[in-house]
């Protein structure tokens, strides 16, 4: 068996990350979102529409997405660097990081922000303990466009790829700083994994 450095490992995983996404969440009180690139469809019946996410356990959206049970999944479009800087380069523990950004509640009451290319309201359906994140799965139960498919209904969706090509020089340390804080607190979670069953749902 041939031996693989970590990073070379780490380098070809990147190929299956997913678009990058913004994902809100809140209940009365609280709201938050953040940036990932870790969603993906989770059902092929038309019918019966289903999304996952993971989601780190240390940013301040796991928690609310554990409390509230619902989220909204925001694709974005190239042109919108500066919404995945505003949403990911800080912790909404610091800020109220949608105060400037044009959103509005959903039906679940999570907020949906206007300037994405499209959203999906979800309910969460149940979980997975992965040690340093949760998987969250969710049922989707409404789904829009936003501004973005509206100036540019044939334009890019986003994706980690074409973002790590073309992030502006000088955002680049403080990405590469956050994401390596990122891997080290993870680094030091992933091992602890614990069953864990949604409510609502018998064991």
């Amino acid at each position: 068996m041939v031996t693989v450095p970590h990073e070379t490992t780490y380098q070809l995983l990147r190929n299956l990350t997913s678009p990058v996404v913004a994902v809100t969440t809140g209940r009365p009180g609280k709201q938050n979102g953040m940036i990932l690139d870790s969603a993906v469809r989770a059902s092929i019946v038309p019918s019966i529409p289903r999304l996952s996410v993971y989601i780190h356990k240390f940013n301040y959206t796991h928690d609310l997405v554990f409390e509230a049970g619902v989220f909204v999944l925001h694709l974005l479009h190239t042109r919108q660097f500066d919404l995945v800087r505003r949403l990911g380069f800080v912790s909404g523990r610091d800020r109220d990081k949608l105060a400037d950004i044009p959103h509005h509640q959903g039906a679940l009451g999570a907020p949906i922000l206007d300037e994405c290319y499209a959203h999906f309201e979800c309910r969460v359906a149940n979980v997975m303990d992965t040690g340093s994140s949760t998987l969250f799965l969710g049922d989707v139960v409404g789904v829009g466009y936003g501004t973005a498919a509206e100036l540019d209904p044939q334009g890019e969706l986003l994706t980690a790829t074409y973002f790590r090509a073309n992030i502006p020089a000088e955002w680049r340390q403080e990405f590469e700083a956050n994401l390596q804080k990122a891997q080290r607190t993870a680094e030091a979670m992933s091992r602890d994994i614990r069953p864990v069953t949604w409510r609502g749902l018998t064991a």
